[in-house]
């Protein structure tokens, strides 16, 4: 299973291709003077950075890959965002709905070695566990964390989680920027039109 670095990332990832969605997202566009944290898409962004990582929160509390690997906790992530959201309350409950999800996608493309093998993704329509057997994302390792063999693993997989998404976030990033920079523009000209 991916690292929360991994997880991390996909979360950013998921953010920035939902700003390519088309629909209001105007609010989400920062000039290019903008410093990089607004125009990376301020807190919400950062939420879905989170977010991305909550579902292994379980591990502190219960078993692991239960009831907060599940898309049943997908759409309650959604809805409680939905509620809070003060703009664009349907994008930004898709956002973080999809982020935590990506969470799920990632387990279910990785490697697990612990059993019960993989994780209870239609909870609570089916108890069954699933996993993809593909094998794109390297075992990370939560026992004896500052050994060299677990230090050496770990790295490892947060090497290739590296090499995967963080090409894939980057193409995002660079496409948001250009888009939603063009939406900065046509809002400022909106905003002051010329005398």
């Amino acid at each position: 299973m991916p690292s929360p670095f991994g997880h991390s990332l996909a979360g950013l990832a998921v953010a920035w291709a939902a700003d390519l969605l088309p629909g209001d997202r105007a609010w989400r566009a920062a000039p290019a003077s903008a410093s990089w944290y607004r125009r990376a898409g301020n807190g919400l962004t950062a939420a879905c950075a989170v977010l991305a990582m909550a579902p292994d929160l379980d591990l502190a509390f219960t078993r692991h890959r239960t009831y907060t690997h599940s898309v049943g906790a997908v759409v309650i992530v959604g809805l409680v965002a939905a509620l809070i959201a003060k703009k664009a309350r349907s994008r930004v409950a898709l956002m973080c709905a999809a982020a935590y999800a990506s969470h799920l996608l990632l387990d279910w493309l990785g490697v697990d070695l612990y059993p019960p093998l993989g994780l209870q993704a239609l909870w609570p329509f089916d108890s069954g566990w699933y996993i993809s057997g593909l094998d794109w994302f390297r075992q990370t390792r939560r026992e004896q964390l500052f050994t060299w063999p677990v230090i050496e693993q770990n790295l490892l997989a947060i090497a290739q989680e590296m090499a995967i998404l963080v090409p894939i976030a980057a193409a995002l990033w660079l496409v948001r920027v250009e888009t939603l920079a063009g939406l900065a523009s046509e809002q400022t000209r909106r905003d002051h039109p010329a005398q």
